[in-house]
């Protein structure tokens, strides 16, 4: 960008930390996602869909914060910091998918539960290893000392 459109004055708006920290979640993301489109343990048709870009960053908060036992429409939504609406379209898009169906929740009849499919925990632990594998490259960019004291920072601040 030149100096016209922003001056120095200026360059605060594009290197403050939200936008780096916005930035950083985009590369992470998108890494974990191009490792889980090779990963031999994802069901074929979620790995197609990964490596064409079909799965984005949205579908990963259902990965992130679906519970293992299944959890209500509104919990996810409430987790992912989504509306109940918003996270009902990635559900039906998951399902369709067949990384989640819905049942029936034991404590409520009249609820029902998001629950991974045998894909859906194959796909969980796929996310679980390029999480982990992502994690390592980012050690090995910055250096292990500043990997720790960033993830302390972000730990405290994310409390708080």
């Amino acid at each position: 960008m030149s100096d016209s459109v922003f001056p120095a004055a200026d360059a605060w708006r594009q290197t403050h930390l939200g936008r780096l920290l916005g930035h950083a979640m985009r590369r992470f993301d998108e890494r974990v996602l191009e490792l889980m489109a090779h990963d031999v343990g994802v069901p074929l048709a979620l790995s197609n869909l990964a490596a064409r870009a079909q799965v984005s960053a949205a579908h990963i908060h259902i990965t992130r914060h679906l519970a293992r036992e299944g959890s209500r429409l509104t919990e996810l939504a409430e987790r992912a910091g989504m509306t109940k609406q918003a996270m009902g379209a990635l559900v039906d898009q998951c399902e369709a998918w067949g990384l989640v169906t819905r049942g029936p929740d034991p404590l409520d009849a009249r609820a029902r539960r998001v629950l991974f499919t045998a894909d859906g925990l194959a796909w969980l632990d796929a996310f679980r290893s390029a999480v982990t594998q992502a994690e390592g490259e980012f050690r090995g960019s910055v250096g292990n000392d500043i990997a720790t004291v960033v993830t302390i920072g972000l730990e405290a601040y994310t409390a708080g």
